[in-house]
């Protein structure tokens, strides 16, 4: 049985969209934001020799053409003031959350509601500013060493930190906006937006491609298998595990309620594209810094590292299997589902799992079903990220898409579809709340009373 807001979202149509003016308000902010931010990912940092980087870049794809160019739109590669992307703000959240499910002093901030809340946002940008510095100094001697730069030396040191830093926490900024103005998820979107926009071009060239070979039955076969992921990913990203929560009688004053019942939704990956980044960053390290440093860092422990687990290489799909299995694990248990928090929060709600004790038993119960639940969680994340490397690399199928990027897509694409549907739902709701009230003073004037 659908509940009302499942069945007034199911009647949600263009009509109601054009007569909610705030949600359209929204959406025109939200693309007007990212237009900016695509326009700035066009914008080189000053002092590049443009045609010795498109060089560079052709040569090198292979190395940083994964995680960073996906993360950048684009930047990275035209090495635009948008070049380091969101990456240092998002590695900046993902240190702090594991800093505050571990570290005491961040614990007790987490504790203190909006207050702590700001301060840890404050902590966050910091350490924005912190990694993107040091990002953007290594970049820029990265540069210098592989001699993309017209004027080398420490003005060209300085311009490129400042630019790129500013150019990060600018992004920062557009993402917070669109989360408070605009229609929510503004730094999921940004990225969002990045992967989508090198789409056509990677189109173009897999069709041009295909017409040089006149394997259109390949070219059909990557479309139906892109298809057929996406639909897989938006399955395993839907489906979820209901724990059955049950709620006693109970009295308040002279009033007896009864008891009600209700579920507790986990799901199938609950640590959601984290593991995926994360494993991807630490595997495409060695070859990065390999390749920005115009193979001075190439040593022999380096070139043994690239031979045995540079992408394509067996170790590599190994130790990419094993660090997302291991972060799905760690971020789960660590930051996206505490177990012992659960159990707290429902024995003070009075709410019990039928047959199990509240508190240790429950946690314990729960811990039983997060494992087995994030077994399926895993192998789903490690099949769907490993499955483009071994197409491009083993059976030299050309596959724009990478697992992190499907990921990012869909749940991003899910996320921003729920946002602008409960902007709907507020909207309707708002405008059965001013009929109603209209009829009641209608009503009212009615049935009010004459004075004699």
């Amino acid at each position: 049985m659908a509940s009302a807001a499942e069945q007034m979202a199911a009647n949600t149509s263009w009509s109601a969209f054009g007569q909610a003016k705030e949600l359209r308000q929204r959406i025109f902010f939200t693309l007007g934001l990212l237009i900016v931010y695509r326009i700035g990912t066009y914008i080189p940092v000053p002092g590049i020799d443009a045609d010795q980087l498109r060089a560079f870049m052709d040569d090198a794809a292979a190395g940083i053409g994964g995680i960073l160019s996906m993360f950048t739109g684009g930047a990275l590669s035209r090495m635009g003031i948008f070049a380091l992307g969101i990456m240092p703000y998002i590695s900046a959240s993902i240190i702090v959350q594991l800093l505050g499910a571990m570290w005491e002093p961040l614990k007790n901030l987490k504790k203190e509601g909006e207050q702590g809340r700001k301060k840890l946002n404050q902590y966050t940008r910091y350490g924005t500013v912190v990694l993107a510095t040091f990002q953007a100094f290594g970049m820029a001697k990265s540069l210098e060493a592989g001699g993309l730069v017209t004027d080398p030396g420490l003005y060209f040191q300085v311009a490129c930190v400042i630019t790129l830093v500013g150019g990060t926490m600018f992004l920062m900024w557009l993402g917070e906006q669109i989360t408070a103005r605009g229609i929510g998820n503004g730094i999921s979107l940004i990225i969002f937006v990045g992967i989508i926009a090198e789409v056509p071009a990677a189109l173009a060239g897999f069709l041009a491609q295909g017409q040089e070979t006149n394997n259109w039955g390949l070219i059909l076969g990557v479309f139906a298998m892109v298809i057929a992921i996406l639909a897989f990913v938006v399955f395993m990203e839907r489906s979820l595990r209901k724990i059955h929560i049950q709620y006693p009688r109970r009295q308040v004053g002279m009033k007896v309620f009864d008891g009600g019942s209700s579920h507790l939704p986990i799901k199938v990956n609950p640590a959601g594209v984290i593991p995926a980044i994360f494993a991807s960053a630490l595997l495409l390290l060695p070859t990065t810094l390999s390749t920005f440093s115009g193979g001075e860092a190439s040593g022999p422990i380096m070139s043994t590292i690239l031979a045995y687990f540079g992408p394509g290489q067996p170790l590599y799909f190994v130790f990419f299997t094993a660090m997302i299995v291991f972060f799905t694990f760690f971020y789960t248990r660590e930051v996206a589902f505490k177990t012992d928090e659960v159990a707290d929060n429902l024995k003070n709600q009075n709410g019990f799992v039928p047959g199990i004790r509240p508190g240790k038993r429950t946690q314990e119960y729960l811990d039983y079903v997060v494992t087995r639940i994030l077994v399926l969680g895993s192998a789903y994340l490690a099949l769907v990220c490993l499955l483009p490397e071994i197409l491009r690399s083993q059976f030299s199928i050309p596959f724009y898409f990478g697992g992190t990027s499907v990921l990012i897509i869909v749940s991003v694409g899910m996320d921003t579809i729920q946002q602008i549907q409960s902007h709907l739902l507020a909207h309707q709701y708002e405008g059965l709340i001013e009929k109603s009230q209209l009829r009641g003073k209608r009503g009212g004037k009615k049935r009010s009373p004459q004075r004699k």
